[in-house]
């Protein structure tokens, strides 16, 4: 009989290395999160591989739900950004499936008893996955914005038409709430993805405990187990959702950058 560990609900988010880097030391070396990062891209290039390396007019399964799926995310940088949108479609669509794949990925159970290093690994469980994805969002935002309407682009902390009075108020509120984007994108995909995997970890947790006592007692491991199916099939909901939002988000900021001048 296998003696698997009960590992703790914080376990899963330990970072490894896995091939040391010239210099010694753990700050220079490939770890578990860029083997998942790696492995989240090498899925989403196989799938559109496999998806159009037979396309033809009449598209079999794999081909259409490419397909809709290419539809999905160019209406959505169409409808928000507009006739500019075009130009950020790729942007947005890789960012949008490298989120998405990352966080379905780390709801694939890992075998018990494998070393920790080779466990299923959530990047975008960690705010310094996320913080650089909110960044790269918010730098291209103030890029283009500069790029497209030179200073005009400031007219997005001062907008036209307000009181006088309001002048001294208004552009403060605007200057933190942009600052504020980059916080907020990273903390919110950081936050679900975290505390999510956490209850599922305690779910588990209990699952294997109760199952492991003797007599009756195994009857009180059902409502846990019922619990961490429930919560697993609401995680894949937020995997979905959590991606869509950071991808609307990062839509609606270009289009601010976009029209800055309109303001």
């Amino acid at each position: 009989m296998l003696n698997f560990r009960i590992e703790g609900p914080m376990e899963q988010f330990e970072i490894h290395p896995l091939i040391q880097l010239p210099g010694g030391s753990n700050l220079l070396a490939f770890t578990n999160s860029a083997l998942w990062m790696v492995i989240a891209v090498t899925v989403i290039i196989a799938f559109f591989f496999m998806a159009t390396r037979r396309a033809s007019l009449i598209p079999g399964r794999l081909q259409s739900a490419a397909e809709v799926y290419y539809e999905f995310v160019a209406d959505l940088v169409r409808d928000t950004i507009g006739s500019d949108g075009r130009k950020f479609f790729p942007y947005v669509f890789t960012l949008f499936s490298f989120i998405l794949v990352a966080n379905l990925l780390g709801l694939i159970p890992s075998w018990p008893g494998s070393p920790a290093a080779f466990h299923v690994f959530t990047t975008t469980s960690h705010l310094s996955v996320t913080f650089c994805l909110a960044m790269l969002t918010i730098t291209i935002v103030v890029i283009y914005g500069f790029w497209k309407n030179g200073l005009k682009f400031l007219k997005l902390f001062w907008p036209s038409g307000l009181p006088w009075p309001m002048y001294f108020l208004i552009p403060f509120i605007e200057i933190i709430s942009f600052l504020s984007r980059p916080l907020s994108l990273a903390i919110r995909l950081f936050a679900n993805m975290f505390a999510g995997h956490i209850i599922l970890k305690l779910f588990a947790g209990f699952v294997v405990s109760l199952l492991a006592a003797e007599g009756a007692v195994k009857l009180f491991g059902i409502a846990p187990f019922l619990g961490a199916v429930a919560v697993t099939a609401l995680e894949f909901l937020v995997a979905a959702l959590q991606a869509y939002v950071f991808a609307v988000l990062t839509c609606i900021y270009l289009s601010d950058a976009a029209h800055a001048a309109d303001h």
